[in-house]
Formats: C-alpha cells, sequence, structure tokens
C-alpha cells in the first residue's frame, strides 16, 4: 500500500475515531442530563411526599387531642355535677346542723 494511502486511511481512521467520542460525549452529556433531570423529579416527588405525610400524621394527631379534649371536658362535667349532686344532697344536712347548733347557743346563753 502507498504511504499516502495509508496516511489518508489513518486519517480517515482518525476522523472516525473523533466522531465516534464526540458522540460518546454527547451521549454522555444527554445521559447526565437525563439522570440530573431525573434525580430533581425525585427528590421533588419525595419531598411532596414527605409534606404531604407530614400534613396527614398532623391532622391525625390534631383529632386525637381534639378527641382527648372532648373525653376530659366531658369527664369534668360528669365530675362536676356529681359534685354538685352531692352538695345539693347534703345542703338539708348542714341546714339542720346549723339549726341545731344555734339551738344550742340561744339555750346555753339562757
Amino acid at each position: 500500500m502507498p504511504r499516502p494511502e495509508v496516511l489518508e486511511r489513518i486519517q480517515s481512521a482518525e476522523e472516525e475515531a473523533d466522531e465516534i467520542v464526540a458522540l460518546a460525549q454527547n451521549d454522555r452529556d444527554e445521559r447526565i442530563a437525563e439522570a440530573r433531570k431525573r434525580a430533581e423529579e425525585i427528590r421533588t416527588e419525595a419531598e411532596q411526599e414527605a409534606r404531604d405525610l407530614k400534613e396527614r400524621r398532623l391532622e391525625t394527631a390534631r383529632d386525637e387531642i381534639d378527641e382527648e379534649c372532648e373525653r376530659v371536658l366531658e369527664e369534668g362535667e360528669q365530675e362536676r355535677a356529681a359534685l354538685a349532686e352531692r352538695a345539693q344532697d347534703r345542703v338539708d344536712e348542714v341546714t339542720d346542723h346549723v339549726v341545731e347548733l344555734f339551738q344550742e347557743d340561744v339555750h346555753a346563753q339562757t
């Protein structure tokens, strides 16, 4: 093979290799860009899922707190009513006792 032909083939092979390298670099750059884009999408989705989960947990906690508050208020109301009833039941007893004490004092002074 004459030297000019060999030189042409070498140059042609170099050009072909340069094209292959350029295509590979472009492909690599595209894949990296796609991977970054997908990573950003995944991160955004994960952040949204985390916010949604947080909101659901907060709502559940608020509901539980509201239920507990209602239960405590109901218990307090029942205890108040029971105390009021017991106090009312003792009004006559206390009144009779006070009248007796008063009568004893009056009789003691005479």
